[in-house]
């Protein structure tokens, strides 16, 4: 049986009667998470760069990514998927934190993501910095025991401390690994290049349970061949994926905090995230856009169609245009009109 309008998800607002640049910036305008009675998927913005160790400005990032997003449209052709229509998506707002406590802003989006997930199946958080992947897979462990975590960055993330602090945005996966977070068995990161401090940092990430998949070798090797490392090293395991926007090369993601020469493309990135559909996706988060190192939103761009390839990769299959109402007009008002946008 399929929904009625009336129990169908509310989507965004219909670009054909709003234009797209009039109105609150909720990401890709969706409903507020406050206007619908529950959500499968909330989207929500950590404002947080804490941690960073280079160049701050990461806590501008959830709505910069917001604004940008305010061109994507409800269909994917990609994934043949209304990810609006065939679940109920909302924008959580942000979860504030103590910008001058580390710890305590840590605490804070732990203790936000697990009162987030008592209204929402499934959580995609805007960063903020990478710091905040810890205390997301905090909350992710307490639903769902340890995930296998997919990490697209430059960079391993997986070191020690820096200054002596144990939690910043280059060692959030070293804590998860020790604190029992992860599956150290289906865990990999992709998209890793650029110097490194020593040969050891190679050792001690994968005794911390990663496989890595490198810029060079999806470009000698092809995304495909990617593509099917990754699917193997998963397995049917319970998936986290992790996205600093920094696994962009510069070209195409100049607004990060640690830009590394050599990156992948964000076609590349799309196409892998689109491969994932399948799979058991748990949560999600995307970090580290810097809106004071963007030009012409390029960065903010890339990474709001990063979070929709996410949320239809999260979406389930067999909604068709006419399961659900395409916008938030009222059910009669979407009746009467199936047209899809075409600005």
């Amino acid at each position: 049986m399929q929904p009625t309008h009336e129990d169908a998800p509310r989507g965004p607002i219909d670009a054909s009667r709003v234009p797209r640049f009039a109105g609150i910036a909720t990401f890709a305008r969706l409903p507020r998470l406050d206007e619908v009675e529950r959500a499968d998927v909330a989207v929500v913005g950590i404002p947080f760069d804490g941690g960073v160790s280079y160049r701050p400005g990461a806590r501008f990032g959830p709505s910069h990514v917001r604004e940008a997003s305010r061109l994507l449209r409800p269909y994917n052709p990609a994934q043949d998927v209304h990810p609006f229509a065939a679940q109920q998506v909302a924008d959580a707002g942000d979860i504030a934190v103590n910008p001058f406590d580390l710890a305590e802003a840590v605490a804070d989006v732990e203790a936000g993501a697990l009162e987030l997930a008592r209204s929402a199946g499934r959580i995609v958080a805007i960063g903020g910095d990478h710091t905040i992947a810890l205390p997301l897979l905090r909350a992710v462990h307490a639903a769902h025991g340890p995930v296998a975590v997919l990490h697209f960055d430059a960079h391993l993330d997986t070191w020690d401390t820096y200054f002596g602090a144990p939690v910043t945005h280059g060692t959030p996966f070293r804590r998860a690994s020790e604190e029992g977070l992860i599956d150290l068995t289906a865990s990999c990161h992709v998209g890793i290049r650029g110097p490194l401090y020593s040969k050891d940092d190679l050792r001690d990430d994968e005794r911390l349970g990663f496989a890595i998949v490198t810029s060079e070798e999806i470009e000698e090797e092809g995304v495909a061949a990617a593509i099917a490392r990754i699917r193997t090293r998963i397995g049917d395991a319970p998936l986290y994926i992790s996205i600093d926007i920094d696994v962009l090369d510069p070209a195409h993601a100049p607004g990060t905090g640690t830009p590394e020469a050599g990156g992948l493309t964000s076609r590349e990135l799309l196409r892998i995230l689109r491969a994932l559909s399948d799979l058991r996706i748990v949560g999600a988060d995307v970090v580290e856009v810097s809106p004071a190192y963007d030009h012409a939103q390029l960065t903010a761009v890339a990474a709001s169609h990063v979070v929709y390839e996410l949320l239809s990769a999260m979406a389930p299959r067999g909604a068709t245009p006419s399961d659900a109402a395409p916008s938030d007009a009222a059910p009669s008002d979407a009746a009467q009109s199936t047209t899809e946008e075409h600005a």
